[in-house]
């Protein structure tokens, strides 16, 4: 298991998300009321970015056809989607968010 720098604490605000990389790969941050979770980027839909859409709560719907994940776990909470994002391991070690893969 490999252990990735993403961000600083403080860097994301609640309620924001952001596209960083990890392994190469496209991942989307979102701070929820100060946790931090990680998800693949790309709607498993059509291949949009998730990071492009919105965040409320703790759900993140897709800029172009609506579909929606929860950034906790990465469930589909509504489609047209069927099928989950890669959900990631998200620590904070002193001011550092590191993602596990």
């Amino acid at each position: 298991m490999g252990q990735e720098k993403v961000a600083e604490v403080g860097s994301l605000e609640p309620g924001k998300m952001t596209q960083v990389k990890v392994d190469g790969q496209a991942t989307l941050l979102a701070n929820v009321d100060g946790n931090y979770y990680a998800i693949h980027n790309i709607c498993t839909h059509k291949g949009c970015t998730l990071s492009k859409g919105r965040l409320n709560g703790n759900i993140v719907t897709c800029p172009c056809h609506g579909s929606q994940f929860d950034v906790t776990n990465g469930h589909v909470m509504h489609g047209p989607a069927q099928k989950p994002e890669q959900a990631y391991s998200v620590v904070v070690q002193d001011n550092d968010i590191i993602i596990e893969t």
